[in-house]
């Protein structure tokens, strides 16, 4: 029988109904108990390291949670994460980067109904959670309606249904079926000895830009502080240059060494600038691209490259290295129309 390992971190999955609304106040024993069919998946032990709704999980918390799992690597055949859908797919994204080589299964599930409703989905997403710790696929995942998503892949997108979580432009990594994990695009096997890398730059910025978004908005980026930005353009990537010059405030930021990456407000498909003119000149500029990783992911992955880099050379190169399977270059290998 394997030995799991289930950390809570809080989320809906541990609300109860307050005055307030609703707040997580269940430990992970305390969840366990509604599913006690559970202890037939594996040995389980259970530890709450935080108990808050997902919206206050920032990168301190990242951080510990990654250390918690990574502390439990070397006892445990597979670890199962409860965190809130709210912020699921950033910390999904992170523990990729910061858990380099993870050879075991680090599965992160949560519920879109607290445990003790009676129409919870908090006991089938456990349920699949535990049966793919207790499986042989490496990595970091999110499980959610029987779903088995690569962690740098994922992304909310609905906001009450059950099917709250997609893989974004790659198959899922399988699914619960019947008790049993059925693969169906599996992630490559890890390549070198488990290492907890938990460095990062937290301040990065992410701006969804609309038509009219005035370049100053980049004074008051670099003034705050803030190392790189992600900038959600329209469609393939564009941003006007008309009237309203963003490329004129982008070239400060480029010239105060702020790392900027360009990917696109839709959900599906890569980003591609380079199409249009008013992309094709932002990376003339010197800007980056996201190609097909989600916003999340692109995020996450920024604030972890630049606490390993701060040339523009190296930044570029790590962006656009492939660490867990979260994106894809252009056919010919390399980061192309730059």
């Amino acid at each position: 029988m394997k030995k799991l390992m289930i950390l809570s971190t809080g989320g809906t999955i541990a609300c109860t109904q307050t005055a307030e609304g609703l707040i997580p106040t269940l430990s992970a024993d305390d969840i366990l108990a509604y599913v006690p069919e559970a202890k037939r998946l594996g040995q389980i032990e259970t530890r709450t390291i935080l108990n808050l709704d997902s919206s206050n999980i920032q990168p301190e918390e990242w951080r510990l949670i990654a250390g918690a799992i990574f502390e439990c690597l070397p006892e445990y055949d597979g670890i199962v994460v409860l965190h809130g859908t709210d912020t699921m797919a950033y910390t999904a994204s992170m523990l990729s980067f910061m858990l380099r080589n993870v050879d075991k299964p680090v599965v992160i599930t949560g519920s879109q109904l607290p445990v003790g409703h009676p129409q919870t989905d908090a006991k089938m997403n456990l349920r699949d959670a535990m049966i793919t710790a207790a499986s042989a696929i490496a990595g970091v995942f999110v499980v959610f309606d029987h779903e088995i998503i690569l962690g740098c892949r994922v992304a909310k997108v609905r906001t009450t249904s059950q099917n709250a979580f997609e893989s974004i432009n790659r198959s899922p990594v399988g699914r619960v079926r019947l008790g049993r994990v059925r693969l169906i695009a599996p992630p490559e096997a890890p390549q070198g000895a488990p290492a907890l890398d938990d460095a990062i730059e937290p301040n990065v910025f992410l701006l969804k830009l609309i038509p009219g978004t005035r370049p100053e908005v980049f004074d008051d980026i670099a003034r705050l502080g803030y190392r790189g930005v992600v900038i959600e353009g329209f469609g393939l990537g564009g941003l006007h240059c008309l009237r309203r010059n963003l490329l004129e405030g982008i070239q400060k930021l480029l010239d105060a060494n702020v790392a900027v990456v360009l990917t696109t407000q839709c959900r599906y498909e890569p980003s591609d600038p380079a199409v249009y003119e008013t992309g094709r000149l932002a990376l003339e500029l010197g800007i980056l691209q996201a190609y097909d990783m989600t916003s999340e992911c692109t995020v996450t992955k920024l604030m972890w490259v630049l606490a390993h880099a701060s040339a523009p050379e190296d930044v570029r190169r790590m962006l656009y290295t492939s660490y867990c399977g979260e994106i894809s270059l252009p056919c010919c290998g390399q980061a192309d129309h730059e």
